[in-house]
This record gives structure tokens, C-alpha cells and sequence, in this order.
């Protein structure tokens, strides 16, 4: 079946650019973000519709999966469905709109603070004066019985932007779990029962420790070493 063109004004911008990926540049094959915008300078916010291609199934790797691209590279893996086809484009269920109740919810469950960074709702990032804004994100989980479900988490926009599709391994979290300590694991309930973590005595001195000049760290490792004798 021969493709239509990439060039056609006929398309969508995100079939457009699903056929530009095929024609272009080729599975497997690395690419530039400013080759995209370069070859859709009339297209607003392309990046967008590339980054919603994996939606449908389209494999993008950017640098934080593929540690041999760098920041303004991705990698052209795998293609998905065929969505300048009519009817390939509807978007999936998990990507339904949010009510405003829901959205509320949501953002009151997660005590109003990004899963991924842990920054709350109006606070400055450390280096920025600019206040963080939250959103609900919709996170890839698989369940312990090997079957795949979306759901909802508060992410800041920052975290959400250019971070792609997150999975969670239900499984492996649960294996992490039960190979703690008992003394771990009671650690682990205070800090999931308060909702953040709270560093102890050891911690903190270690934190302490490592933010000391050469000479000092010297002295503290002296200190320990003479318990030691």
C-alpha cells in the first residue's frame, strides 16, 4: 500500500508527522528536534503532536531512555498505528477528559504536591522564582497480575513536560517491599502514614558530613575512627 506524502495539506499535523517519520527519517534512525520544526515551520507546537504519536502506540526515545542521544536527539524506534487512516486517530479511552470534581480530587488525594518531584502547588522550584503549577497525568501501571491499566496522578508541569509515557512496575515495587528489614519496613510506614519522608539522626549527619570541607570530613572520620580502636 503506498503511504501518502508527509507534504500532503490534507492531513492532520500528527499523521503528518507520523508519515514524516516513515519517509524521512526512518526506523531506527536519530533525529533532531530542530529537523522537525524545521521541516513543519507553519505547525504550532510539533513537538505536541510528535508526543502524541506514542499514545497510539508509535515508539519515540529521547535521551532519558536512550543514554546515547543527547538532550536535542531522538531516536525513530517503532511505528504504530496508521492514524492518517480515518478512524486510527480516536483517542484512547485512558486519554478521556477529567472532570473539574475529578481533577479536585485527584489533587486533594495527593495532598495538592507533584508524585514526581515533590514540589506543592504554588511553591518556587529552587532555581526559578517561578511558582509551580500542578496537573493530573495519567500514569502506565502494570499490575501484579501482568495486566495494564492507566491511572491518575498529580505531576507538575515541569515534571510532565517532554517526560513521555512513565510505567510502573506494580510487581517489582511489592518485590522491593517485602525484601526489607523489619525495622525497614516500620521506617517505610512512617513516612508512607505522614506522606513524606523524614530523615533520622543518621541521616541527617551524613548529609552534614558530605557538605563539610576536605579538612573538616578529615576530623569527623578521625572521630570515628578512634570508636573503632
Amino acid at each position: 500500500m503506498t503511504l501518502p506524502s508527509w507534504q500532503s495539506e490534507d492531513l492532520g499535523s500528527m499523521a503528518r508527522t507520523a508519515l514524516w517519520l516513515l519517509q524521512v527519517v526512518g526506523v531506527g534512525e536519530r533525529f533532531k528536534k530542530v529537523e522537525l520544526r524545521e521541516a513543519f515551520p507553519d505547525v504550532a507546537q510539533i513537538d505536541r503532536r510528535l508526543r502524541g504519536l506514542r499514545d497510539y502506540g508509535w515508539k519515540i526515545d529521547t535521551s532519558r531512555e536512550d543514554p546515547t542521544l543527547t538532550q536535542q536527539e531522538q531516536r525513530f524506534v517503532a511505528a504504530g498505528a496508521e492514524v492518517w487512516l480515518p478512524g486510527q486517530a480516536k483517542a484512547p479511552k485512558h486519554k478521556a477528559s477529567i472532570t473539574t470534581s475529578q481533577r479536585s480530587k485527584i489533587l486533594a488525594d495527593d495532598n495538592y504536591m507533584c508524585r514526581s518531584c515533590g514540589i506543592t502547588a504554588g511553591e518556587a522550584y529552587e532555581d526559578t522564582v517561578t511558582p509551580a503549577v500542578l496537573n493530573v497525568a495519567r500514569r502506565k501501571v502494570v499490575l501484579p497480575d501482568g495486566s495494564v491499566g492507566y491511572q491518575t496522578v498529580t505531576e507538575c508541569k515541569r515534571c510532565g513536560v517532554g517526560s513521555g509515557e512513565r510505567t510502573v512496575e506494580l510487581a517489582q515495587v511489592l518485590a522491593e517491599v517485602r525484601a526489607l528489614s523489619p525495622m525497614e519496613r516500620q521506617v517505610l510506614t512512617s513516612w508512607i502514614e505522614a506522606d513524606q519522608r523524614t530523615l533520622g539522626v543518621l541521616e541527617r549527619a551524613w548529609g552534614t558530613y558530605r557538605s563539610l570541607p576536605a579538612d573538616s570530613r578529615k576530623v569527623v572520620a578521625a572521630e570515628l575512627a578512634d570508636d573503632n580502636d
